[in-house]
């Protein structure tokens, strides 16, 4: 399975955050409204991500719930039907719940800097260190870390889990 090293941390300052990513991306700025249902499954995770009516993506992962960088294990299928494929894993998974958000993507070489606005839970950072066939996790941890710095984030500010597991704690 393809993998990444993500973080994730409570952003306290959204629009410099906003800046300084814009300055340090190679591309400009994607914004995205997503919606992601979660499902029950006996291991890892599994989630809809509806982009458009007729756009969505399945992802299946698997992550340590820790601060700070952590592997994350995953494989993707895209579909033309979210909506049905939905009907369809409700079905046989049932649903654990569902995220609601506005995602600003921004690449910064092999590193997707998402600065997320949750429904109910506030404003975010991700990174996902794409890894390259042959990185080692130590090489991925050493771009999020110096990302990190770069964009201003604190070691304070890390979370462990997903945004799943924080609208369930309320």
């Amino acid at each position: 399975m393809p993998s990444n090293i993500e973080i994730k941390a409570r952003a306290r300052d959204f629009a410099g955050l906003r800046e300084r990513a814009a300055q340090l991306s190679d591309t400009p700025v994607e914004i995205l409204q997503q919606e992601d249902t979660f499902f029950h499954t006996s291991q890892g995770r599994l989630k809809l991500r509806v982009l458009a009516v007729d756009r969505g993506q399945l992802i299946y992962y698997e992550r340590a719930d820790q601060d700070g960088p952590k592997r994350s294990d995953y494989h993707l299928f895209e579909t033309d039907d979210p909506q049905n494929l939905k009907i369809t894993l409700s079905l046989a998974c049932g649903v654990r719940g569902a995220v609601k958000k506005t995602r600003y993507l921004y690449l910064v070489g092999q590193t997707r800097v998402h600065l997320d606005q949750v429904d109910g839970l506030g404003d975010f950072m991700e990174l996902e260190v794409v890894m390259q066939n042959g990185q080692s996790d130590s090489e991925g941890q050493a771009i999020a870390e110096e990302l990190m710095r770069k964009l201003g984030v604190s070691a304070d500010d890390l979370l462990e889990g997903a945004y799943m597991d924080m609208i369930e704690e309320r």
